[in-house]
């Protein structure tokens, strides 16, 4: 049995299934609501129910407080339809997301490979293409581990029938723990997607910059290969983090790109590389070298960041202080169970700010 739910105030009208929730059904129909977590405890999806019955599900008291679920307000990510319903969301879609509808596929294990000590390369087949904005991620579910969890697209959108994953081994972690210790080629594996609103903003004006820290390099090679497939004549500078040059991976596609592109320029950073002789290249944190590449002026441009929080919170203090301020600044933070993120044993929050 399924229901209807109407979304207000763009008036958009979708069948729900029994058992799936808002978030799910709206996804699946390439109706974009704000959400992170997906599971209840972060409170981006909540709307307004003008019309209808609907069972809240699980969501956390925190995020969904009694005074809330008395004036009607559910999260979408957890709700359920009891009748046909109206609700009403806070929906500012950008004019350069391209909404394609959520879909689920099953993918082959092809390629497992070592990136650096604790970042392996995952390659899959998919069972067909997958039509993604670069900058998007996936959903993947993994024997044993309970719930799906988010990785970034490595591959740019062209390579549709693909998922490259860069995955970092996290202490705690069950799905990485997998991945890195028991996931073999010729696994099967489903997955869903794409999610997210992390995608370059080719509409407006201006250079861009990407900052990226460990394997959030994903997202950014991800749309800096789509770029530079594109013709995108911008100048676009990639500051990569790491923090000796054993992590310090993909390094040799990106200065390849930089020889073969005259508006794509690469700039390495290493943060414990004091006593490397060895390293010419810039010897300090990530946001130091944007820094000292534009001299500490960064207005007019548009930056993309994606790493752990630290790297992301020092990265937009140095980027305001250049004065460029949110509206040029866009962000994927990667919270897993080593930063602390609550229920992050369930789902890898992909969070922006």
């Amino acid at each position: 049995m399924s229901y209807t739910v109407t979304i207000e105030p763009i008036g958009e009208q979708i069948e729900v299934e029994d058992g799936q929730t808002i978030l799910q059904a709206a996804l699946r129909h390439g109706v974009w609501l704000p959400f992170a977590c997906g599971h209840g405890t972060c409170a981006t999806c909540k709307v307004q129910v003008i019309d209808g019955d609907v069972d809240v599900g699980e969501a956390s008291p925190f995020a969904l407080m009694d005074s809330e679920r008395e004036e009607g307000k559910v999260l979408a990510c957890c709700a359920t339809l009891e009748s046909d319903v109206t609700i009403e969301a806070d929906i500012d879609v950008d004019e350069d997301f391209e909404g394609y509808p959520v879909e689920d596929y099953q993918a082959t294990v092809m390629e497992v490979v070592d990136l650096s000590p604790t970042i392996k390369g995952v390659h899959l087949k998919l069972d067909r293409a997958m039509t993604f904005q670069a900058g998007q991620y996936i959903n993947i579910e993994l024997p044993g581990v309970e719930g799906p969890r988010a990785f970034s697209l490595a591959n740019p959108p062209s390579r549709s029938d693909e998922v490259e994953l860069h995955v970092r081994l996290v202490e705690g972690g069950a799905a990485t723990t997998y991945v890195h210790h028991q996931l073999k080629v010729g696994d099967t594996l489903s997955l869903s997607g794409p999610y997210g609103q992390f995608f370059v903003r080719s509409s407006q004006p201006g250079d861009l910059i990407f900052i990226a820290g460990g394997s959030g390099l994903s997202s950014p090679q991800c749309m800096i290969l789509d770029l530079l497939e594109q013709g995108d004549e911008r100048k676009i500078v990639l500051f990569q983090g790491a923090r000796n040059m054993d992590e310090l991976y993909n390094r040799e596609l990106f200065e390849a790109l930089d020889r073969d592109h005259e508006n794509f320029t690469y700039v390495p950073a290493l943060s414990q590389a004091e006593g490397d002789a060895s390293w010419q290249g810039f010897k300090g944190y990530v946001h130091d070298a944007a820094k000292a590449y534009f001299d500490h002026r960064f207005s007019g441009l548009k930056a993309y960041l994606c790493g752990p929080p630290p790297m992301i919170d020092a990265a937009i203090t140095a980027l305001m202080q250049g004065r460029l301020f949110e509206r040029d600044i866009f962000m994927e933070k990667f919270l897993t169970a080593a930063d602390g993120a609550e229920d992050a044993q369930r789902s890898a929050l992909f969070k922006k700010i």
